[in-house]
């Protein structure tokens, strides 16, 4: 089980984290980028997740532009979406660059983002002095592939996604040819999220296994 601390970005905005520690010596830092939800306990989840593999994982509280301790059921998208569509890219870049720089001690820090935190997981890995990133399902990274990547990142979608259209994944593949591509024959998006009628065990599973062999190659 993590805590939650207190981050200040470098524009002088505070916003909280949920921080998970590994045991023994952390093998490098990982952001874990929300949802459009919120840090939901799922996200809490995922951040321990990775610190029982060994990273010192940081969850920050993207919304907490907006206001600070937005949570939402899975039912309420609409309203999440509402939330994101608020938020200014400089200030959500500086929000995970305060997050990254909290875990930088660990050794290196890496993104790993859902959803739209999956699209922010790309932008970042072009913006930010980042290690690595892990972007899953990321609706918005069709439409930003004018940004590349400065550091090796991996990418996870299904190939039932609703939200991103057959045309938009061929696309990113042509695009991104250089990076790590994975795609899941059956799942639908939030196939990660134990949460969400979405979920798929075994490509959680799979993936999962993919995100750690990939972050411990570049941590190192």
């Amino acid at each position: 089980m993590g805590k939650m601390i207190k981050l200040k970005a470098k524009d002088g905005h505070e916003l909280d984290a949920y921080l998970a520690e590994p045991k023994g010596k952390p093998l490098g830092g990982i952001v874990v980028v929300q949802e459009i939800f919120g840090v939901s306990d799922h996200i809490k989840r995922v951040a321990d997740q990775y610190a029982a593999e060994g990273f010192k994982a940081i969850a920050p509280a993207m919304f907490d532009r907006i206001k600070p301790g937005i949570t939402l059921p899975y039912t309420e998208v609409q309203q999440g979406i509402a939330y994101m569509q608020q938020l200014k890219w400089p200030n959500t870049l500086a929000d995970l660059e305060a997050a990254a720089e909290q875990v930088r001690a660990a050794g290196s820090a890496s993104v790993v983002g859902f959803c739209w935190g999956g699209t922010v997981a790309h932008v970042a890995a072009s913006e930010l002095d980042l290690d690595a990133a892990v972007s899953y399902y990321g609706g918005g990274v069709a439409k930003m592939l004018d940004k590349e990547p400065q550091c090796p990142t991996m990418y996870h979608f299904g190939d039932q996604d609703g939200s991103i259209p057959a045309a938009d994944l061929e696309k990113i593949k042509d695009a991104l040819s250089d990076e790590v591509i994975h795609v899941y024959e059956g799942a639908g998006h939030g196939f990660n999220c134990d949460e969400r009628g979405s979920y798929s065990a075994p490509d959680a599973k799979l993936a999962f296994g993919r995100s750690i062999a990939f972050l411990r190659e570049q941590a190192t």
